[in-house]
């Protein structure tokens, strides 16, 4: 089974694309051309997303919201979306660690993760967002109320101390990705439950605040966390590469071959396409035209020197893993 730990599918319902649709079906738009429609996945053999609510701020006079009530109201409506719209695909979500197994029998199931924490006004909202299914929260995108985030340095703040508190309570997967360097490390040793990073690459390679440095990889794998690896070729190419070619599936096989490395083997990294996310084909690897394209990057592992049990690792069971691991049982 393939495993996607990163797509955005409501935000982008509820902004005007029909990802219920095959991607060649909808509409090119002010990102580009759309790659991922409910129909490529099933199509590409992905058996299992982490579909995100994202809720964008008001940057630079764009839209978005302003009080943490306006991020809340879009939270919950993207909620709402999930339950409506892939529920009636009889598309499952997953809560519980036993639905897993059930999901291996299935075209398609989803757990909810929250990126960007703006949301939470209270802890009786996250109990909220417990209840309606969201496994995994990310504190930040860029800073929010609770850490410095992408391209916003910072540390957690006093209201993200406890809310990392309360996630660990309740058993909610912390996701690394965003966290600015000092957010990320008072996370580390605050937090108790599991670390994820659903959507970074390495700082290695891509040397900039939205990727992982050496050490953050290193302390990610000591906690049992896995790194999904992003598809956005901005996050993949090297800052010479980047505007001269097109990234390629061969990008995509250097940073999990990084991770690798510094994992001594290949149970700390998977898939985190987040191919959907404000970006269209023209800046995913060019071998990749929707998320039906998926199954090439096991080709491309493959090629690589990868065997047979390592692909499937990195392409889905150590996501499977994970989450067996760290989701609460199923009701």
């Amino acid at each position: 089974m393939i495993v996607d730990a990163h797509l955005d599918l409501a935000y982008n319902a509820l902004r005007g694309r029909n990802v219920l649709r095959h991607a060649a079906d909808q509409a090119a738009d002010e990102e580009g051309i759309p790659t991922v429609g409910v129909p490529d996945l099933v199509a590409g053999g992905i058996g299992l997303i982490c579909a995100t609510v994202f809720t964008a701020p008001s940057l630079d006079g764009k839209p978005g919201y302003r009080t943490p009530d306006e991020a809340h109201a879009a939270a919950m409506a993207q909620l709402e979306w999930y339950r409506r719209s892939l529920r009636s695909l009889s598309i499952g979500q997953i809560t519980g660690r036993e639905q897993l197994a059930t999901a291996e029998h299935e075209p398609l199931r989803f757990i909810v993760l929250l990126e960007g924490a703006d949301p939470v006004r209270t802890s009786d909202d996250l109990r909220t967002f417990y209840e309606l299914g969201v496994r995994a929260v990310g504190l930040a995108w860029k800073r929010t109320r609770y850490a410095g985030g992408t391209g916003a340095p910072g540390p957690l703040t006093p209201e993200g101390v406890a809310l990392v508190r309360e996630m660990d309570r309740l058993g909610i997967v912390h996701d690394a990705s965003h966290l600015a360097e000092e957010s990320f490390w008072q996370l580390m040793d605050l937090a108790t439950g599991p670390v994820m990073a659903s959507h970074s690459n390495c700082r290695r390679i891509v040397p900039t605040d939205r990727q992982l440095s050496d050490d953050m990889i290193r302390a990610i794998v000591a906690r049992g966390g896995v790194i999904g690896i992003n598809f956005y070729d901005k996050f993949l190419l090297r800052p010479d590469e980047y505007g001269r070619r097109r990234a390629t599936l061969a990008d995509v096989v250097r940073h999990v071959q990084h991770v690798c490395d510094l994992a001594g083997g290949t149970t700390a990294v998977g898939l985190g396409t987040d191919m959907d996310g404000g970006l269209g084909r023209e800046q995913i690897p060019q071998e990749i035209r929707t998320a039906a394209d998926l199954p090439r990057v096991a080709e491309a592992l493959s090629d690589a020197g990868f065997d047979d049990t390592e692909v499937r690792r990195v392409m889905g069971d150590n996501w499977l893993h994970f989450f067996h691991r760290c989701l609460p049982p199923s009701a």
